[in-house]
């Protein structure tokens, strides 16, 4: 009896779809997160009659034939792409990005990360650097004394000084896009890598290109949509109930074959 395993792989694919909407409901506070959403595919199938084959009784073709599916398969985890709402801060190092793009930074292994966690940092030698301590590409080095910073919408970064009128041009941030933001490869703390799928990456100035602008003193929040997080997990339970009954009859159909040979 093929009931079994088909139903197993029922309970599986409900299992893990749990696991993603717990990752969801998880990651309600962290700043930038987008949900994601666990897509499946049929299994393969037993063709017992091919449609179109010839019915070996009288000739005719079969209109539809006969095939068995055996189950469900994970097909993929994907990213729901969208843009959080804006949180004021008033932090000056505090850059939310509206619209599309991601800072580019340098991890430790010289590997190039990309974040919208705009929560920036200052460290000790006055680097601009992510929460993790991450380095900003391109790099800009704030002047121990600086008063005051202003990053403008398209990344421009000023200081002001006690012994200036003008302010001074630190630096430039950029923005960087992908063909497919999709193909990302996560690796946990708001940080991504790019790979084969995801393409070479586009960088440029905040507001050129179709990249978005960068929001000072504000920080994006997570688009998790906790109603609809809730239903799916509703569901999920659901489909997993009626897959754990689909093995109890299973189990009573061949205890019924068994009790017959007693």
């Amino acid at each position: 009896m093929k009931a079994l395993q088909i139903a197993a792989t029922g309970m599986s694919a409900q299992q893990m779809k749990v696991d993603v909407v717990s990752n969801n409901l998880a990651n309600m506070s962290t700043t930038g997160y987008n949900p994601r959403r666990a897509d499946f595919a049929d299994l393969h199938y037993q063709q017992m009659a091919r449609p179109g084959s010839v019915s070996a009784a009288d000739g005719s073709m079969l209109p539809t034939g006969v095939q068995i599916g055996l189950g469900v398969r994970p097909a993929s985890v994907s990213v729901i792409l969208g843009q959080g709402s804006l949180d004021a801060t008033g932090a000056d190092l505090d850059v939310a990005i509206d619209g599309a793009g991601y800072i580019e930074v340098q991890m430790p292994t010289g590997v190039t990360g990309y974040t919208r966690d705009g929560a920036l940092k200052r460290s000790a030698d006055g680097q601009i650097v992510t929460s993790d301590g991450y380095p900003v590409v391109p790099g800009i080095t704030i002047p121990s004394d600086t008063r005051g910073l202003t990053i403008s919408p398209s990344g421009e970064v000023w200081a002001d000084f006690a012994d200036r009128v003008e302010p001074e041009l630190l630096g430039q941030l950029t923005l960087s896009s992908f063909a497919n933001e999709k193909g990302l490869e996560a690796i946990g703390s708001n940080l991504f890598l790019e790979s084969p799928a995801s393409g070479p990456p586009f960088s440029g100035a905040p507001g050129l290109e179709g990249l978005g602008t960068l929001r000072q003193g504000y920080l994006e929040s997570s688009s998790v949509d906790a109603v609809r997080e809730v239903t799916e997990l509703i569901k999920a339970q659901r489909g997993y109930e009626l897959n754990a009954k689909v093995i109890t009859a299973a189990d009573q159909m061949l205890q019924s074959t068994s009790n017959m040979f007693r």
